[in-house]
């Protein structure tokens, strides 16, 4: 199988579906990434890895990386700019042009042979705009271009006592939850990659437990999907050939 995954920002590809990603390149399946931003306005880190205005730059190293911890055939770049945070953690877009996003994303996927894409929730997580673009131009790809031997499946599906809640789409019901045991060590590996974003990652469970946290305690090793569009489930066949499968949801 050839897999696209299709990312708003660095780091998404492997905070959000970094085991399944990660088990497909073990199992043999060509797994290709394609980030729209290079996280521009991002966190710098703490201490700061680079200036705001190099980090673009960086991440794209940090990304490249990550990937390769991750069993990775190919990384591209659109040439989106990632939008700075503004007042009150107020999220941005990187574009509004939903139908030249997709046509862009259509272009990889049939230079590539996708068989497979995967991305974001349809509430971009926690709700990121930018996430949700990624969403829209996947869904207009799949209502234009792609046919039934094409699957497109979205990532934090929503089922019963999810790992992490605050990450969940709500609106995206889960078809199976997978255990990356197998891989959590790459999947930690390329969360540790994205060094700019490490302090960012386990901020949220700090002040939660009110104690210093590790990168490993936040990499969970569970992840939901839903199949967004497709006749049949191929990922869940091929996960459940190989022993992954943590649960099969029933939607009825």
């Amino acid at each position: 199988m050839n897999v696209l995954a299709f990312f708003a920002h660095p780091d998404d590809e492997t905070m959000l579906a970094g085991g399944a990603l990660a088990l497909l390149s073990k199992l043999g399946h060509r797994v290709h990434y394609l980030i729209c931003t290079r996280g521009e306005g991002g966190e710098t880190g703490v201490p700061p890895v680079s200036d705001q205005s190099l980090l673009g730059f960086y991440r794209e190293f940090e990304t490249r990386n990550a990937i390769s911890e991750l069993g990775g055939t190919s990384l591209s770049f659109l040439d989106y700019i990632d939008p700075i945070v503004g007042e009150n953690n107020q999220l941005y877009s990187f574009t509004n042009d939903i139908i030249s996003l997709a046509d862009q994303l259509a272009d990889y996927f049939f230079k590539l042979q996708i068989d497979i894409l995967i991305t974001h929730g349809s509430n971009g997580e926690y709700g990121h705009p930018a996430h949700i673009t990624a969403y829209q131009a996947a869904r207009q790809l799949y209502g234009v271009h792609m046919s039934d031997n094409h699957y497109l499946y979205t990532v934090q599906a929503n089922y019963y006592d999810p790992v992490k809640p605050h990450l969940i789409n709500n609106d995206d019901p889960a078809d199976w939850v997978l255990n990356v045991d197998s891989v959590l060590t790459q999947k930690v590996n390329a969360a540790r990659a994205h060094i700019s974003q490490n302090a960012l990652f386990v901020r949220r469970l700090t002040k939660e437990l009110n104690r210093p946290i590790s990168l490993e305690e936040v990499i969970t090793n569970r992840e939901s999907y839903s199949l967004a569009e497709g006749e049949s489930d191929p990922l869940y066949s091929i996960f459940q050939y190989s022993g992954c499968i943590d649960k099969k949801i029933n939607r009825n």
